[in-house]
């Protein structure tokens, strides 16, 4: 088990890519530090986000990201990982509210991740890489998958199974995180 220090106040929750609206008034909430039922100048400067998902989730990101900053809300860092937009989406722009970007992506299989994202500002987003993983020489292994998701989405599942892939995003969120010595939070390895 590795110890980790998050800072008083950190809050971390998973919303699925369908629930982003709830995610965005979460986001809200928490800001709205003094419960006045808005987010004033100050409470958003004090905003410390950090975006993550893989798949439609990580479309589901940069959607969430144009939407705090139509707030005026700024975002620290997205994480794409194999990210796949829905028709109406577009997930390769990055909002210029967001700090930092990363994208994760594998080339292969009918359902692939975007190969390329970029900062609608690059003097504001800092585009931290498009990182390609390639699966058809070292598989990786993916516990209960159907037959169906290893027939058409092999590596697109095996991004979501790959435990170097998922490293590397904890060591960028941990990064954006300043360590507060008195909270303490366990995390296992893999």
């Amino acid at each position: 088990m590795a110890r980790l220090y998050w800072p008083g106040g950190t809050y971390v929750q998973v919303f699925e890519n369908r629930h982003r609206k709830a995610a965005y008034h979460t986001i809200l909430r928490l800001l709205d530090r003094d419960h006045d039922g808005t987010v004033s100048d100050a409470e958003k400067a004090q905003a410390r986000i950090i975006l993550f998902g893989h798949s439609w989730g990580a479309s589901a990101v940069v959607l969430l990201a144009r939407e705090l900053e139509r707030n005026d809300i700024p975002v620290l860092l997205t994480v794409q990982v194999d990210s796949v937009a829905k028709l109406w989406q577009h997930d390769g722009v990055i909002p210029e509210n967001v700090a930092a970007a990363a994208n994760f992506y594998q080339p292969h299989g009918f359902i692939h991740g975007r190969s390329e994202i970029r900062a609608a500002d690059a003097s504001k987003t800092q585009i931290l890489g498009n990182y390609r993983f390639d699966y058809s020489r070292a598989p990786i292994k993916c516990e209960g998958t159907t037959w169906l998701g290893r027939t058409f989405m092999s590596s697109h599942i095996e991004s979501n199974c790959d435990p170097r892939l998922w490293d590397q995003v904890e060591t960028l969120v941990v990064g954006r995180i300043q360590p507060e010595p008195n909270m303490l939070a366990t995390v296992p390895q893999p």
